[in-house]
C-alpha cells in the first residue's frame, strides 16, 4: 500500500512540474526604440552667394534694438541699409523663445532658449524669417543664425530628460559651472541622446529657412569632440556654403571644423591701448599670439564691439573717447589679419549701452559723416587682396600703430594715432620719401621724413 501511495505521489509531482513548466509566462526580448526621425524638407534654394570666409564683413543684429519695430520685419525694411554698408553677413542673435521661469529679468535674455525649433513671436513667425533670409540673398548677403549649445532655459521641454543635464551630487540640475549665468540650466555632453537632438535641431534651420551657417555661442564650454560631431554632419549638406563662427578661443576648434573664432585678446588689447595704459606694440602681440600655429585659412574675428561689449564697456565712443577713436579702432580691428564684425549702431556713433532684455531702437539719423566713413572703410578693405590676406610687417612706436600689408605688387601702409593728442610720427626709414595713394580719397601723397596726425586720426595709403 506505501508503494502504491509513493507511486500516486511521485506521478502527481510529475505532472504538476509538467503544468507549471507550460504555463510559465514567457518574456520577449527587448526591443531596441524605433528612430523613424526624417530630416524635415529643404525650402528654397542654397545661397550661391556666401562669401569665402576672407571676404566675409559680418554684421551683427539685435533684433530689440535694430527697428522701432523690434522684430524681423523691422530688419527686413532696413536690408538695403546694410548691403549700402558694405556688410554681406548678416548674425542674427537668437531668434527663438524666451524662458520665463528664473528669467534674468525684462524680456529675458535671447541666450535662454526656450525651444530650438521656433521663431519667437515677439520677433514674428517662420514665415519672416524665410523673408529676412531671401531677401538678404538677394542683396548678396548671407544669414546665419546664433546658436546656444551650451545651456537651456529651465522651462524648455528638454528638462524633462533630466539627464541631459548636468547634475550636482544631490541629483539637482545645474547652471553652468563657473558663471553667474541662472537664468539657464548646463547641458550634459556625454548624453549622446541629447547630441542627437542638439545636431537635428540645427538642421532643422538650415533646411527650413535655408540660413548659411551658425554663429555659435560659448564654444569654450562645449567639447570639442561635439564641434566635431556636429559641423562634420552641417558639411554633408553638400550643395551648401556654410559659414560656422566659434564664440571661443581654443585653437582645436579650427580642426573641429570652425572657419572663425573670436579673437577676445586683440580687443582686450585695443581697449586699454586707448585708454593710455598699454603700448600701441601690445596690439602686435596679441595679434602674433591669436594666430601662432592657425592652420591655413583660418581667422580670428575682430571686433570693436558686440552686445556683451556694448552692454559691460559702453559704446564706441565711450571706450575709444569718441567718434574719431572709434573710427581708428574700427581701421585696427578690420585691417590687420581679422576678419570684421559690426554691431547695429556703431556705424552711427549710438552712445548707447543697448540692452538686449529689452527694445532700446537705435537712432539711425545720427552720426551721417560717420556711417560714410565706415563705408569708404569697407569698400577698400573688400577690395584689397593685400588686407585681408598679405602678409604683415609692423612697425613700433610709442603712439601710433604702424603696419604694413602686402600681396603680389600690392602694398598698403596703415598709420593710426591711438593717443588723445597731435602726434608727429618719424616714418620708417624704409617708406621715407616715398610715393602713394590716399586709399580712402585717391589723392596722391608723398611721405617724407616726419607725418603730422592729429588725436585719433589714421591714414591708409595704397601703391
Amino acid at each position: 500500500m506505501k508503494a502504491i501511495s509513493l507511486l500516486l505521489l511521485v506521478s502527481l509531482t510529475a505532472v504538476y512540474c509538467k503544468k507549471s513548466a507550460t504555463t510559465r509566462p514567457v518574456v520577449p526580448p527587448p526591443v531596441a526604440p524605433v528612430d523613424n526621425y526624417k530630416d524635415p524638407a529643404a525650402y528654397g534654394t542654397p545661397f550661391a552667394g556666401v562669401p569665402d570666409t576672407k571676404d566675409i564683413i559680418m554684421y551683427e543684429v539685435n533684433l530689440r534694438a535694430f527697428s522701432a519695430e523690434g522684430n524681423l520685419k523691422g530688419l527686413q525694411n532696413r536690408l538695403d541699409n546694410l548691403k549700402q554698408l558694405g556688410a554681406n553677413v548678416i548674425w542674427l542673435m537668437p531668434i527663438y523663445p524666451v524662458g520665463v521661469v528664473k528669467s534674468a529679468g525684462g524680456l529675458g535674455s535671447p541666450y535662454s532658449v526656450k525651444d530650438y525649433n521656433a521663431v519667437n513671436a515677439e520677433y514674428g513667425n517662420l514665415d519672416d524669417l524665410r523673408t529676412v533670409v531671401s531677401e538678404a540673398h538677394k542683396r548678396g548677403m548671407a544669414v546665419i543664425l546664433d546658436w546656444v549649445a551650451n545651456h537651456t532655459s529651465w522651462d524648455n521641454p528638454w528638462i524633462a530628460n533630466k539627464s541631459w543635464y548636468q547634475q550636482d551630487s544631490n541629483g539637482n540640475i545645474i547652471s553652468p559651472v563657473g558663471t553667474n549665468w541662472l537664468d539657464v540650466a548646463a547641458l550634459n555632453y556625454t548624453n549622446n541622446d541629447m547630441r542627437k537632438a542638439m545636431i537635428r535641431a540645427m538642421k532643422f534651420w538650415v533646411l527650413t529657412a535655408n540660413v548659411d551657417g551658425f554663429r555659435y555661442d560659448a564654444t569654450d564650454f562645449v567639447p570639442t569632440d561635439f564641434w566635431k560631431q556636429s559641423l562634420d554632419t552641417l558639411k554633408k549638406f553638400n550643395t551648401r556654403k556654410l559659414i560656422l563662427l566659434s564664440e571661443g578661443s581654443k585653437k582645436e576648434q579650427f580642426t573641429a571644423g570652425f572657419q572663425i573664432n573670436y579673437a577676445f585678446e586683440f580687443y582686450d588689447r585695443l581697449k586699454v591701448i586707448f585708454a593710455g595704459t598699454q603700448a600701441p606694440s601690445t596690439l602686435f602681440t596679441a595679434n602674433t599670439n591669436e594666430y601662432n600655429a592657425l592652420p591655413a585659412g583660418a581667422f580670428k574675428l575682430r571686433y570693436t564691439t558686440n552686445h556683451d561689449v556694448t552692454s559691460s564697456d559702453g559704446s564706441t565712443v565711450d571706450i575709444y573717447k569718441g567718434k574719431q577713436g572709434a573710427l581708428a579702432a574700427f581701421v585696427l580691428a578690420a585691417y590687420m589679419n581679422g576678419i570684421p564684425l559690426l554691431y547695429n549702431g556703431q556705424e552711427v556713433g549710438s552712445p548707447k549701452r543697448i540692452d538686449f532684455f529689452k527694445k532700446d531702437p537705435i537712432d539711425w539719423t545720427a552720426n551721417p559723416d560717420m556711417t560714410e566713413e565706415y563705408q569708404k572703410l569697407i569698400a577698400f578693405r573688400k577690395s584689397s587682396e593685400a588686407v585681408k590676406t598679405g602678409e604683415l610687417t609692423t612697425y613700433n612706436d610709442r603712439d601710433i600703430i604702424a603696419f604694413e600689408k602686402k600681396q603680389g605688387s600690392e602694398q598698403v601702409l596703415v598709420l593710426v594715432n591711438v593717443r588723445n593728442a597731435e602726434i608727429s610720427y618719424t616714418i620708417p626709414a624704409v617708406h621715407q620719401n616715398s610715393g602713394w595713394k590716399n586709399a580712402l580719397t585717391g589723392a596722391d601723397v608723398t611721405l617724407g621724413n616726419q607725418l603730422n596726425l592729429p588725436a585719433y586720426h589714421y591714414i591708409i595709403l595704397k601703391k
